[in-house]
């Protein structure tokens, strides 16, 4: 079993980044299953939202305590939140940001999402972005598997253009990870 938690904060599609990488894997013919888990529900407020991925029926839905990997939609969670607990040693992370994050865990993989989105999608929510970095690096899920869950989530005219945000971010990981194996 493949555990993912999400971090962000509300209203950068938090919950349906973990609802979409769930249908990715479904559309691979895989069990998932996405599920929130809220504190104060408001615009702003720190939001986690978790997926699980296996080969065999996911019979556990208790909160995802030692991920294999943890996207963060928001790098400001980095400084205050215990986002990184329980990562697994082998596990990586995916980081929202414009600069190199520097963190004392696994992989670390940083994605500009947010200026994606803006400049695909019109709106600062970095969640399709992300899941495109994230099957870049993860295997878990394949690109195209990521693009027809947004496909079937968004009207035509917003899913492509997340669709270019989420293709765009798998480049920009693919090319950071074969940087790093010719290093």
């Amino acid at each position: 079993m493949f555990e993912v938690r999400v971090h962000g904060r509300g209203g950068q599609g938090v919950v349906t980044a973990a609802e979409l990488l769930s249908v990715a894997a479904f559309t691979e013919g895989r069990h998932a299953q996405a599920f929130p888990s809220f504190g104060s529900e408001r615009t702003g407020a720190p939001v986690v939202a978790y997926c699980r991925i296996a080969d065999q029926e996911i019979r556990t839905h208790s909160p995802i305590v030692a991920p294999d990997a943890v996207i963060i939609q928001d790098a400001t969670l980095l400084g205050g939140l215990p986002v990184l607990d329980g990562l697994s040693p082998n596990g990586f992370v995916l980081v929202n940001s414009t600069k190199d994050i520097a963190l004392d865990v696994g992989d670390v993989f940083v994605v500009p999402a947010t200026e994606l989105a803006l400049e695909l999608v019109g709106r600062p929510v970095p969640n399709a972005a992300l899941l495109g970095g994230f099957a870049a690096v993860s295997g878990v899920v394949s690109l195209e598997s990521v693009s027809a869950a947004i496909r079937e989530r968004f009207p035509a005219k917003v899913a492509e253009a997340n669709v270019a945000a989420a293709t765009r971010a798998f480049g920009i990981v693919r090319a950071e990870m074969e940087e790093r194996q010719h290093a």
